[in-house]
């Protein structure tokens, strides 16, 4: 029977005990400790794929700012001119439905693919997933492999645990500024970066980006690692929503496996009633976020395939039959499906409807690239006068045309107007911000490559010639080169 507690006078402290932690209430930690995983290095056929894409995804990443088109980056987002470069193709802040549009395809591929084969795109392709494995390579080569790293980071300091841990980051800080200076060269033409750096005269946003991506892929990849997949991608979190039981995923044949337990590399299947898993507990010190697969489909679980190379391994030393831990489907292991049942599940109805509307998208996406004209045109009207005379007597009203060219050689665009009878139009192109001095008399204005251009059109009518009110009229900008026709809206205001 529990004894009631008896209250201490108030003269009389309390121990420490029993300030802590009152009578019936249990304390608990809101975080849960973390050992730190200690990846062993593996090799094999995933593994192999693995490093193939991080070379492509690399290769990709470090030299496309470098590539010229045209004389100039083939990719840059030009954020102070305000222009999109993605090779041939020139965008400007009014085409935001094109890179929204880009945006989805991607995201509606990332579900259609994890809908099919699960979280390959984690395993093989993700940022995290990538620089973390180049700063694990990294570590491996300047401290060892998993047990003498283990070691190593047991000991107490010594000089040369301080040497190998300080090359190590020094290595890790310069590779992630290298990183850091390649993603400012997406924003900022890397050409002009590179004698920036080399002259010491980068500007302090440059800096700072520079250092901040850097330090994220620093931190990410050399301390956080697998706590990113874990609790900071949100992707781990909702992909339940796209898989279902013909979803690929690495899976433990358990059925095979167990019961689990140790014996000779002489013993036979089934010795002592034993399943194929010998319970080396290799494919956990492989996983890079520390699971044990057989415990089976869990979240942390970005697909990477390494517990399957070394648990093939592991059958291959024993004599046994691979594919223990391997590429499959629940239901393929649950029906025992052959590799082609289970390939005839990909076309289901979650996919076709994956599969349709990213289509759609694609086909609409193409279409308006195709019928998109090389220019665009913004009509604004002088928001000082409304309508005025002119010194010759005319009611005149004055607007403002942007013009953008879109291409990479200079144009020359020609202006009308219609929608009203005896109107004329006069124009005087703006230069630096500044009217210029001369009239386009012939209303013709011309655009150098990728630029855009300001130009002040005053419109006139004989005064008393129209009522008033609000009355529609129409510019028509013709490519003079191309003899492409833009057409923009907008109205003739007569005061009374």
């Amino acid at each position: 029977m529990n004894e009631e507690p008896v209250a201490k006078p108030a003269s009389e402290p309390a121990t420490k005990a029993e300030v802590a932690i009152p009578l019936n209430e249990v304390v608990i930690s809101l975080y849960e400790a973390q050992d730190k995983i200690y990846p062993r290095s593996v090799s094999g056929f995933f593994t192999k794929w693995r490093w193939v894409m991080i070379w492509l995804t690399q290769i990709f990443f470090y030299g496309v700012p470098w590539l010229e088109w045209g004389h100039r980056q083939a990719l840059l987002f030009d954020l102070e001119a305000k222009r999109f470069y993605i090779f041939n193709l020139v965008l400007y802040p009014q085409d935001l439905i094109y890179l929204t549009a880009i945006l989805i395809i991607s995201a509606l591929s990332l579900f259609l693919f994890t809908a099919i084969a699960g979280r390959l795109w984690c395993g093989y392709t993700c940022p995290q997933t990538v620089y973390t494995e180049i700063f694990l390579w990294i570590e491996r080569k300047i401290e060892g492999d998993r047990a003498v790293r283990m070691k190593l980071d047991a000991s107490t300091m010594s000089s040369k645990k301080l040497a190998r841990k300080t090359l190590k980051h020094f290595v890790w800080i310069v590779f992630a500024l290298i990183t850091g200076f390649t993603f400012v060269g997406y924003f900022t033409p890397i050409r002009e970066l590179s004698k920036e750096l080399f002259s010491l005269s980068l500007g302090p946003w440059e800096i700072f980006w520079v250092c901040f991506y850097g330090f994220a892929t620093y931190g990410n990849a050399g301390f956080m690692r697998e706590q990113v997949c874990k609790y900071m991608c949100p992707y781990a979190r909702f992909q339940s929503a796209m898989f279902d039981d013909d979803t690929l995923i690495v899976t433990y044949d358990e059925e095979r496996g167990e019961p689990r337990g140790g014996r000779s590399r002489k013993a036979e299947v089934n010795t002592k009633e034993l399943g194929s898993c010998i319970d080396c507990s290799l494919c956990v010190q492989v996983c890079p976020t520390g699971i044990d697969i057989r415990k089976g489909l869990q979240y942390e679980c970005i697909g990477c395939g390494a517990c399957a190379d070394v648990c093939d391994t592991v059958m291959d030393k024993m004599g046994y039959e691979r594919g223990l831990v391997k590429y499959s489907t629940q239901h393929a292991i649950t029906n025992k499906w052959t590799h082609k049942q289970m390939v005839q599940r990909i076309l289901r109805p979650r996919v076709l409807i994956y599969a349709s509307i990213l289509g759609l998208i694609i086909v609409a996406l193409m279409t308006s690239l195709w019928l998109r004209t090389h220019f665009r045109v913004d009509v604004v009207r002088d928001r000082g006068v409304m309508a005025r005379l002119s010194d010759d007597g005319k009611l005149e009203n004055v607007y403002r045309l942007q013009i953008m060219n879109g291409t990479e050689s200079v144009q020359h665009y020609k202006l009308s107007a219609s929608g009203i009878n005896d109107l004329e139009i006069e124009s005087e192109a703006v230069s630096d911000g500044e009217e210029s001095e001369h009239e386009n008399h012939d209303n013709t204005i011309m655009v150098n490559p990728a630029e855009s251009r300001w130009l002040i059109v005053d419109l006139k009518i004989p005064d008393g010639s129209l009522e008033s009110g609000s009355h529609k009229i129409e510019f028509k900008i013709e490519d003079v080169e191309s003899k492409e026709i833009v057409t923009e809206k907008s109205v003739f205001l007569v005061p009374r």
